[in-house]
């Protein structure tokens, strides 16, 4: 379990998150969903250890995220920010292989090698593990940053945007290998998300934050429904079910 309490973050007079107290099941998909400004990638990244905390603190199975040691979280937490950046000229099989740095500290072993061979066929990048990162469209290379953080094969992944860069078919491809890692890998994968039909559809639990705080999180059922969504995003959004799942539906 991820524990989160009082988590703070300010940057001069403006709370960007303000005092979250939050909890998030082991186990399954859970959904950060909310406006632009709500704090979501900014909760994401102190969670991760990604940016420092103003106040607050956040656990992860009883281990203070910011004081536990290096490895001990690399081996417990992986993560993947929106904006992902290589200045190097790496293959996918390269960019992959830095997933078990945690586990090889760079000189990989036969064990290694077949953590990269699952992660790749997973995300259905063999044809491309010799590629170049810079030879591949927006969606490849996404898929390929993804593969290097389930390579690390922790129990818990935290993903900002993981659909950054993909088209719908592309996009339901992603969450549903997000589905079968939670589901088959037994992982613990927290998202954040800007569509809330594909939070609704793939997750178990969804978090709705505005103006830096969690002011609603349920099951999708609970929070894509319209009353709560006003209240989210401040605008009116229909809702209806589709083969049992809520599909909002916005015409501006």
């Amino acid at each position: 379990m991820i524990d989160v309490a009082g988590a703070t973050k300010v940057y001069g007079e403006l709370r960007v998150v303000d005092d979250v107290d939050l909890q998030l099941p082991r186990g399954g998909i859970t959904s950060v969903i909310g406006p632009n400004g709500a704090g979501k990638s900014t909760l994401l990244s102190m969670m991760s250890r990604l940016l420092p905390m103003d106040g607050g603190t956040v656990t992860l199975e009883g281990h203070d995220v910011h004081r536990a040691p290096g490895d001990l979280l690399a081996r417990r937490l992986a993560t993947l920010r929106q904006d992902n950046h290589v200045t190097a000229r790496l293959t996918v099989h390269d960019l992959v292989t830095f997933g078990r740095y945690p586990w090889s500290k760079g000189r990989p072993t036969v064990e290694d090698a077949e953590h990269v061979r699952r992660a790749l066929e997973f995300l259905d990048l063999e044809p491309f593990a010799g590629r170049f990162l810079d030879e591949l469209s927006g969606g490849q290379r996404q898929r390929a940053f993804v593969a290097m953080v389930l390579c690390q094969d922790t129990d818990y992944v935290l993903l900002d945007e993981p659909l950054n860069n993909l088209d719908l078919r592309h996009a339901a491809q992603m969450m549903r290998l997000l589905r079968r890692a939670a589901d088959e890998l037994g992982k613990t994968i927290v998202l954040v998300l800007h569509d809330i039909n594909f939070a609704a559809r793939w997750s178990d639990h969804v978090v709705a934050m505005r103006d830096g705080r969690v002011v609603h999180q349920g099951t999708p059922r609970q929070i894509i429904e319209p009353t709560v969504l006003r209240d989210v995003y401040g605008t009116e959004i229909a809702v209806h079910l589709l083969d049992g799942s809520p599909v909002a539906v916005y015409f501006g």
